[in-house]
């Protein structure tokens, strides 16, 4: 995994590191991903144009997305004792935003 993530094995270190605030920054991005398009966004589309949602939300899932493998680089950096079940976490999480992207990027295309 560590050659996956292009980690050396020299690098990992004891410790929590950022890793804490990596987590909680990489889901804050993608809930607010997931707020603004499930909340905000089927209230002012109507006012605003089909278009906004997308322009908004490909930025905010591409950004969502960067967090999200640096967080796990950051697990894996750190040695975290639960490293293992956050890049399954994370990799569930970046499907999403994988999905949530395309299908934006789909509707700007159009």
């Amino acid at each position: 995994m560590r050659r996956i993530l292009c980690l050396s094995p020299a690098c990992a270190r004891p410790g929590v590191d950022n890793t804490s605030r990596m987590f909680t920054t990489s889901m804050a991005l993608t809930g607010l991903r997931c707020v603004f398009t499930y909340m905000f966004l089927p209230i002012l589309t109507p006012a605003l144009g089909t278009v906004v949602g997308p322009v908004i939300g490909v930025p905010l899932s591409a950004l969502a997305f960067v967090f999200d493998i640096r967080a796990i680089r950051s697990f894996w950096r750190v040695n975290h004792p639960q490293r293992w079940l956050m890049t399954v976490l994370y990799l569930v999480v970046a499907g999403f935003v994988t999905y949530l992207l395309v299908s934006d990027l789909a509707k700007v295309i159009r």
